[in-house]
Parts: C-alpha cells; sequence; structure tokens
C-alpha cells in the first residue's frame, strides 16, 4: 500500500511540472516570436549603417582621424567589458555558454598582464561573477524589451570614456542569434569600430552599385568627417542595440526548447509511473484475492 501511496504522490507532483514547463515553454514562444520580430525590424538598419559608414571611411584613403574608429593615441592599456546575460535561468545552455566564453576571455587579458573595467547585463552574470570574486563596476537592466534610449545612453557613456582615452577598446560578450537551431556566445568589440569587405555593401546587398563600389567615385557635400561625426556614434548605437536584440532572442529560443524538453521528459516519466503504479495496484488485488481464496479454502 506505501509503495502505490508513493507512486501516486509522484504521478502527481509530475503532473504538475508538466503543466508549469507546459505554460513556460508557451510563454517564452510568444516572447520569443516578439523579441524576433524587432531583432529582424533592426538588422537592415544596423547593416545599412556599418555598410554606409564603412565605405566612407574606405573613401578616406586610409587618412581618417576619428577617434571611434583609429582609438586615441596614448590611452590606457585597458578593456571595458560589458556582459550581456539573462535575468532568469531555465533556459537551457544559455548562461553556462556565455559566461565560460567570458571568463575564458578574461582569463587571457590575466595572462597578458592586461587591465579591464567589467560592467554587467542580468542577474545571472552579476551572480557569476560575485561568486567568482570579479569586481563589476556597473550593472545595467535592459530586460526583455530593450528600449533604443536606454541601450544609447549606455554607448553615449562609452564612447565618451573610450574617446577620453580610459580605454583602448570596448568589447561587448553577448550571444550572437544566427538561427532557431544556432546560438553562438560572441566577443564583439564595440570599439574601436572595425569593418570588414562584407560591411561595405550591407547598405544594398546583391546591387549592381554595391558590386561595382569601387569604380564609383563619390563627392561628399558636406565633408566626409563632418557626416562620419555624426554616423560614427550612430553606429556605435546601433550596434550595441542589435547586440542586446540578438541576446534577448537568443534566451528566449533557448528557454523555448528547455521547455519544451522538460514537458516531454515529465510526460514520459508520468507514462512510466503510471504502469508502475498499474502493475502495483494489480499485484496488490492479486495479493488480496490469493488470501481470500486461501481463508475460505481454510475453513472448509
Amino acid at each position: 500500500m506505501a509503495q502505490i501511496r508513493e507512486i501516486k504522490k509522484r504521478m502527481v507532483a509530475v503532473s504538475t511540472i508538466e503543466r508549469i514547463t507546459k505554460t513556460m515553454q508557451m510563454i517564452a514562444t510568444a516572447k520569443f516570436t516578439s523579441a524576433l520580430q524587432r531583432a529582424r525590424a533592426t538588422r537592415p538598419y544596423t547593416d545599412s549603417i556599418r555598410g554606409l559608414v564603412s565605405r566612407l571611411a574606405a573613401d578616406c584613403g586610409g587618412e581618417l582621424e576619428d577617434v571611434l574608429i583609429r582609438g586615441v593615441d596614448g590611452a590606457e592599456n585597458r578593456e571595458l567589458i560589458l556582459v550581456i546575460s539573462s535575468d532568469r535561468g531555465l533556459c537551457g545552455a544559455y548562461n553556462s555558454h556565455l559566461l565560460r566564453t567570458a571568463s575564458t576571455y578574461l582569463s587571457s587579458l590575466d595572462a597578458e598582464g592586461r587591465s579591464f573595467e567589467l560592467q554587467t547585463s542580468g542577474k545571472k552574470a552579476n551572480s557569476f561573477f560575485n561568486f567568482a570574486g570579479i569586481e563589476v563596476s556597473k550593472r545595467h537592466q535592459f530586460g526583455d524589451k530593450p528600449v533604443f534610449e536606454q541601450v544609447a545612453e549606455v554607448a553615449n557613456e562609452m564612447i565618451r570614456r573610450f574617446s577620453d582615452g580610459e580605454f583602448s577598446s570596448v568589447k561587448v560578450v553577448y550571444m550572437r542569434f544566427e538561427s532557431n537551431s544556432r546560438q553562438v556566445p560572441e566577443v564583439m568589440q564595440l570599439l574601436p569600430m572595425r569593418f570588414d569587405e562584407s560591411d561595405a555593401t550591407n547598405d544594398d546587398p546583391g546591387s549592381e552599385s554595391a558590386a561595382s563600389s569601387d569604380e564609383v567615385v563619390y563627392e561628399f557635400s558636406p565633408s566626409v568627417e563632418e557626416i562620419l561625426s555624426e554616423l560614427l556614434p550612430r553606429a556605435v548605437k546601433t550596434s550595441l542595440f542589435q547586440a542586446v536584440n540578438d541576446a534577448v532572442v537568443s534566451e528566449q529560443v533557448m528557454r523555448m526548447i528547455a521547455m519544451k524538453a522538460a514537458s516531454d521528459n515529465a510526460k514520459g516519466l508520468g507514462r512510466t509511473l503510471k504502469r508502475d503504479f498499474n502493475r502495483a495496484r494489480q499485484g496488490k488485488i492479486t495479493t488480496e484475492l490469493t488470501e481470500i481464496v486461501s481463508g475460505a479454502a481454510a475453513l472448509e
């Protein structure tokens, strides 16, 4: 009887867990859909402005003196690092992969004898670095629905301190979203800005004008330096905002997958417990019938 009662309790507990994880999966799916729409909406603008800045910088022929690209002469050999994690758990390996990447990078800086200042976004990163004994200078809170103005304020502070020579570079450690099945932890260099060849055609990918951009000569009014002085800070802000959006999308898709796996496991365990319960109950009924038959035979 005790075994049947114990199995029954476990069946109730597993059923409750399944309902909870199923609900969390549905919530994560809704949040993922919303976050993915925001990330996809901002991606074309981010790519276009980076492409435009890349082409303008290339047209300067290597003579550009903007500090956001070349850095500050005599700046301290010190890095500012922002780690973007989640506020909540139950999102699979999201935080473990991200924080492992951040820890590896910080260890490499220590090995090179370089100092750094660490900032975080998300409670999980705060708890991790507190436990590791690594000082966090500032804690940001972007939430599940990041607002551009809030991210831009953080970016402005980074730009100001970088321009003052406090740091030689600014890095962002975040989870880059590639697809529903692939999210990659990445250390992105935010400042000084770096461009590759693909950035130069992001403003109109695949077009004939983009393909033949090296053959076109542009005249700028106002000057390239004046245009870039306006575009570069905007490119830094949009790049950081895109990284935050990617991090939110990655968190929600990994939570959705983790909760689906938990629901499936709970359902499978529930079927196993039900089978064990039926076997135990059948065994008890068989035992009782045997005792009754034996007792009746003894009375004859």
